[in-house]
């Protein structure tokens, strides 16, 4: 069914009651999904440890094992090339959606993403569950909208349900999958999708925390606050991973260029290098391999020297760029929470050992600096604060995550590091010579929010230079919904409501994003 002028415009009257019952029914079927998805991803840890321990020692054994890693990556690679868009975490292909400028198979992309996931796990790679659960979440939107034939514009919202339900299943987190959906998927806060996004997330947790429980997916003691006196340190810690944040992403970048320029190599071989590189881990250095949960625990739970700190952040920095940059399935989300905190224990037992800190305190550097680390990286600062308290329970951290988080933030900006989803985005587009979809003929409704300090700010609508083919529908100020004219003047913080061609819709979001950003 083609959706036209009159009907994208009545529907979208009775938006806000239509999308939370849609975002619950996508929550639901989301949450089963993230849920079996986890479960697996826990039987193919354990399996790992057991096969680990099986063929250690035993040359014939291990060269078993080596065997059926060549087997597993021959397997991946072949998923990879059935459906190219589960290569990596996943994010990206869901942001480049969402502006128009890729169009997924939702019934390839989820049994393929799910098995990919699930082999590389088993191998042992170092790649987190959220990634792909986000786009699995998504994809389970993006069905949920087909099977209802639903138009382009509720199909975005549908996405952003399904990436925040994602999230909240992953990792027990209903909060920062709200947050995360609309600080980095949908990129605005209508009350629209803040409503149906809420109902999804809230659903899709509930449904999980009824089977795995609802215990925090970091289980360590925060036993005081950090004093006042200790914030310089926060700062220089901010500092520290901001920069830190800035190289991750430009060797995470460059890891794919690599893998890229080895044009000599078969796809099948590239996905098998950190294959093997996983093999010899397990036998020489298995705390190295999977998801890095242990990783955590093992750092907040007991007392390890500074070089086994050091040991372990440099060789889990390095495996997670060798497995990511092969094109896998999975995701850096988590990886780069463990990566974080564990620069956090190097500058805590640094500052115990040389300047005098109370080793108390070392947990409370751990749990900020993964949210640092994570704002630095994908800049998205409340998601990671919001994330962290909700994956660790602990609320006497808030001021402190905050600092530390801006401070991060505000390095990374300086040093022109961009956000690691919209680089990776950039680069899968131009892996693709950035294709649109085909589709022409159906209208799309898309949010857009007047910043304060932007260049149509106190502006009267006849006096800019909108897009071409791009129709101003309405502008929602507060609670009152304004018919745009001519005379009407923008002020900050109103919701433009455009309606174009599907066609167009990549190019006249980014012109609109560009009339809409601060100039500073």
């Amino acid at each position: 069914m083609r959706h036209n002028t009159p009907d994208t415009i009545k529907r979208a009257e009775r938006f806000q009651i239509i999308l939370i019952g849609e975002g619950i029914l996508v929550g639901a079927i989301a949450g089963l999904i993230v849920l079996l998805y986890r479960i697996c991803l826990e039987y193919a840890g354990k399996w790992l440890k057991q096969i680990l321990a099986y063929a250690s020692g035993n040359p014939v054994r291990m060269a078993g094992w080596f065997a059926v890693l060549l087997l597993l990556a021959w397997i991946v690679a072949k998923l990879v090339q059935f459906e190219p868009m589960i290569s990596g975490s996943g994010i990206p292909q869901l942001e480049g959606e969402m502006v128009g400028k890729l169009d997924q198979t939702w019934w390839r992309v989820m049994p393929a993403k799910f098995l990919g996931g699930f082999l590389c796990l088993l191998g042992g790679l170092a790649l987190g569950r959220e990634g792909p659960s986000i786009q699995l979440g998504a994809m389970v939107g993006k069905g949920v909208s087909r099977g209802l034939d639903r138009g382009k514009t509720e199909e975005k919202f549908l996405l952003t349900c399904g990436a925040s339900a994602g999230l909240s299943a992953a990792f027990h987190a209903p909060l920062a999958g709200v947050m995360f959906s609309l600080e980095e998927v949908h990129k605005n806060f209508s009350v629209s999708v803040l409503v149906s996004v809420m109902s999804a997330s809230l659903t899709a947790d509930f449904l999980c925390s009824n089977v795995l429980g609802v215990s925090s997916v970091f289980q360590f003691d925060i036993l005081h606050a950090l004093p006042i006196h200790s914030y310089g340190m926060i700062v220089a810690l901010g500092v520290i991973l901001g920069v830190l944040g800035a190289f991750y992403n430009w060797f995470t970048l460059k890891s794919q260029e690599i893998y890229n320029k080895a044009t000599f190599l078969r796809p099948e071989v590239k996905v098998m290098i950190p294959f093997v590189c996983a093999g010899i881990l397990g036998f020489t250095a298995p705390d190295l391999l999977g998801s890095g949960h242990a990783l955590i625990e093992y750092l907040t739970n007991s007392d390890v020297m500074l070089k086994s700190v050091l040991f372990l952040l440099i060789g889990r920095f390095i495996f997670s760029a060798v497995s990511f940059g092969s094109g896998a399935p999975g995701g850096i989300f988590f990886p780069l929470l463990v990566i974080g905190g564990y620069i956090g224990g190097a500058f805590a037992t640094i500052s115990v050992q040389y300047f005098g800190l109370n080793p108390m305190y070392i947990n409370n550097f751990v749990l900020l600096a993964m949210a640092g680390y994570f704002a630095a990286i994908v800049r998205a600062p409340l998601t990671g604060i919001i994330l962290i308290f909700e994956m660790t329970g602990s609320l006497s951290q808030m001021l402190s995550l905050s600092v530390v988080s801006i401070v991060a933030y505000v390095v990374a900006i300086l040093m022109k590091s961009k956000p690691i989803y919209e680089s990776l985005l950039e680069r899968l587009l131009q892996k693709r010579g950035e294709s649109v979809t085909d589709e022409t003929g159906e209208k799309v409704l898309a949010n857009f929010v007047v910043k304060q300090g932007s260049s149509i700010e106190e502006e009267l609508i006849r006096d800019v230079k909108w897009p071409d083919n791009c129709l101003l529908v309405a502008i929602q100020r507060g609670t009152d919904e304004i018919i745009p004219k001519g005379k009407t003047k923008l002020q900050a913080g109103d919701l433009i409501v455009t309606m174009t061609d599907e066609r167009d819709m990549g190019v006249i979001h980014e012109k609109m994003e560009a009339l809409c950003q601060e100039r500073f």
